[in-house]
């Protein structure tokens, strides 16, 4: 399996795009199209958001706007849109920037022509598809297949050659009997191997997510031959069979690991929103975390899903401020107005930190929507 680009890093160096010499253009269009009715409708939302961009926007984004058209309008005629459920486009002709990014999480229609790249759905969207690895195993096989922001990826099947049985003659218990005990031991090899391979494979891929599928006893038996680092990156079991397709077990493996993430998502919101009560390594509510970002102090940055805020951004120094008009409190230059989810997501992630996408959280929702782990105390 090739190793995926790191998204991390691809999602950092679009987020240092701050004011581009050019506008950007980013599309974002869902790819999942039931019917031709659906294909012409994102063909016509395709036409008139780039019509409506040529007009409003600088005649230098032309050749963007050709570019974005011209690659929407490919994908949309495909048969198969390359098996992802949704599409992320980046143009800007100075930086020499043109980016795909298919997704295998759907995303709204949408286009943007901004000084930067519009991000927040593209963080959404991975933050909802991480890497993973969907291992299904029994007593002679396992299928390792590779998730990634994409979609399915690659899938690699190990075999081992296990003894025939047989069971003639009038000798049987005692032919059977030691039988058993001859496969278990081959069997127990056979588990040695596959953990051996899913570990160098997650390492050297950076998995950090593994589902494991297959009948549920066998799966608790081969739990038993992973080490203790891999072991703890299991974070769920499904059912499975051998003849079942690859997308199959994916899907039953994403329902696994969501019910997983969302318990620990809340369970560090948690963690951070103590954090802010009590003066740590935490922030919540819009003044104290947008203070913390401007100082690169966020590791990692919640939002709920329906956070938007109106803020105004420093043309000079940079620095973000909620409300609207007004120059900057700290350099006194003109700002212009921004979103601030979609400010504080670009702010953050160009200073190493991650965000996170929350659908809900009655704790967060109190914070105005919006906390902040610390890489220090402020």
């Amino acid at each position: 399996m090739a190793r995926p680009e790191d998204l991390e890093t691809r999602l950092a160096a679009l987020a240092r795009i701050t004011r581009a010499p050019s506008p950007v253009a980013s599309l974002y269009l869902g790819t999942r199209w039931a019917d031709e009715h659906r294909r012409e409708r994102a063909r016509v939302f395709v036409a008139g958001e780039v019509k409506k961009a040529r007009a409003a926007a600088d005649p230098t984004l032309a050749a963007d706007l050709d570019w974005v058209a011209g690659e929407a309008t490919a994908l949309i005629a495909r048969a198969e849109p390359a098996g992802a459920h949704g599409v992320a486009l980046f143009a800007c002709g100075p930086l020499g920037l043109r980016t795909t990014v298919p997704l295998r999480a759907p995303v709204e229609d949408l286009l943007v022509v901004a000084v930067a790249p519009h991000l927040r759905p593209l963080v959404e969207a991975l933050d909802a598809t991480p890497a993973l690895l969907v291992v299904f195993v029994d007593g002679e096989r396992a299928r390792l297949v590779q998730v990634r922001h994409a979609g399915v990826g690659e899938e690699v099947t190990l075999a081992s050659e296990m003894p025939s049985r047989h069971r003639q003659g009038g000798w049987a218990l005692l032919a059977q009997t030691r039988y058993a005990r001859h496969t278990e031991t081959l069997r127990g090899r056979h588990f040695d191997a596959v953990a051996a391979t899913l570990g160098e494979l997650a390492e050297a891929h950076g998995v950090e997510r593994v589902v494991l599928a297959g009948e549920p006893r066998t799966v608790a038996v081969f739990r038993q031959h992973l080490p203790a680092p891999l072991a703890a990156q299991v974070v769920g079991e499904v059912a499975g069979a051998w003849h079942e397709p690859a997308a199959a077990l994916v899907e039953r493996a994403l329902v696994a690991l969501r019910r997983q993430a969302g318990a620990a998502e809340a369970a560090d919101v948690d963690a951070a929103l103590t954090e802010a009560a009590k003066g740590g390594r935490g922030a919540a509510g819009v003044g104290a975390t947008l203070a913390a970002a401007a100082r690169g102090a966020v590791h990692r940055l919640y939002l709920l899903r329906t956070f938007r805020a109106p803020g105004r951004e420093c043309g000079a120094c940079g620095a973000l401020a909620p409300g609207d008009g007004g120059s900057c409190r700290i350099c006194g230059a003109v700002t212009k107005a921004v979103e601030l989810g979609e400010a504080l997501t670009h702010q953050v992630l160009a200073a190493g930190g991650a965000v996170e996408t929350v659908e809900g959280h009655p704790g967060l929702a109190r914070a105005e929507g919006i906390a902040a782990s610390l890489r220090y105390p402020l």
